[in-house]
């Protein structure tokens, strides 16, 4: 499962934001840590996308083919599929 475009457009911006991508035998995860920003981050996902919220900042993004989980736990956005 790739990274969607918008998420490493977010992380080029942002120094302390990471993103890993793990291919499992049965599982794609990607996991992106939004850094120690003091805001946690939600999100909502209404159809294919997903709506971050972090803080004051908003971003969205199409959820992944193949995703069947989008959520954010201990301020991690986890993406499996």
């Amino acid at each position: 499962m790739d990274t969607p475009p918008e998420l490493r457009h977010v992380a080029g911006d942002e120094d302390e934001i990471t993103i890993s991508n793990r291919e499992y035998e049965d599982e794609s995860v990607i996991a992106v840590d939004f850094g120690p920003t003091g805001e946690k981050p939600t999100v909502d996902v209404v159809d294919e996308t997903a709506i971050v919220t972090v803080g004051e900042k908003q971003f969205e993004f199409d959820v992944p083919a193949g995703a069947t989980d989008v959520i954010v736990n201990d301020g991690i956005l986890t993406i499996r599929g």
